[in-house]
């Protein structure tokens, strides 16, 4: 299930706390140090590092990873945090598509189902709460980066040779069969481990060669 538990305390500092990420050095790892040094030192906003593992930002030791260096891009970092809420939350995206759209009572009903009634309703009011927050530091209508930087497909064309029947059976025998032309295709994928990249290329093909 891709559907994360990470949420804050509270969410009046989450743009703050975004902002200030944004304008500080990228530290070796993302720790409660680390955000005090930014100077939000309450205990209420330190679940941001969880939120920010979630969003694919940090490793699981608080590592920064490639979408928090991205993050930094002034042009491009609502992009990469709209990205990074469709990961951490991609079975809410998939019971709707504009989901970050939607305000905390629907995100909370749904939450409430997908998590199938464990949490409090304490707990989902948080959950529903952060993530209406972080939508709105986000860009959705940009055309997510996988997409646009997913490389070409490479596609093999000595293998679109058609399969022909056998012309050397007679004439009795060929008129039970019906010619038919018929083409293997192999594509040659890019070795990435970004989901999206894959999702990109599919989409192409459905679209080009269907």
């Amino acid at each position: 299930m891709a559907l994360t538990d990470a949420y804050l305390a509270q969410v009046k500092n989450i743009h703050q706390i975004l902002e200030a990420l944004r304008q500080a050095k990228p530290p070796d790892r993302f720790t409660h140090k680390f955000l005090e040094s930014l100077d939000f030192k309450s205990t209420n906003d330190r679940p941001i590092v969880g939120v920010l593992k979630a969003l694919g930002f940090l490793d699981e030791s608080g590592t920064p990873k490639q979408p928090y260096f991205d993050y930094l891009d002034d042009e491009k970092h609502k992009v990469v945090l709209a990205e990074g809420i469709r990961r951490a939350y991609d079975d809410l995206f998939k019971l709707n598509t504009e989901a970050d759209k939607k305000d905390a009572a629907w995100v909370k009903n749904k939450l409430k189902s997908l998590t199938q009634g464990a949490k409090s309703n304490a707990i989902l009011y948080r959950m529903a709460a952060t993530f209406v927050a972080l939508c709105k530091e986000a860009d959705f209508s940009a055309t997510p980066l996988a997409a646009r930087e997913a490389p070409p497909v490479k596609v093999n064309e000595s293998s679109l040779t058609p399969s022909i029947p056998n012309t050397e059976q007679t004439p009795k025998d060929l008129k039970h069969h019906r010619f038919a032309l018929a083409y293997n295709i192999h594509i040659e994928l890019p070795a990435v481990r970004d989901q999206e990249v894959y999702d990109a290329i599919f989409k192409s093909l459905r679209e080009n060669l269907l």
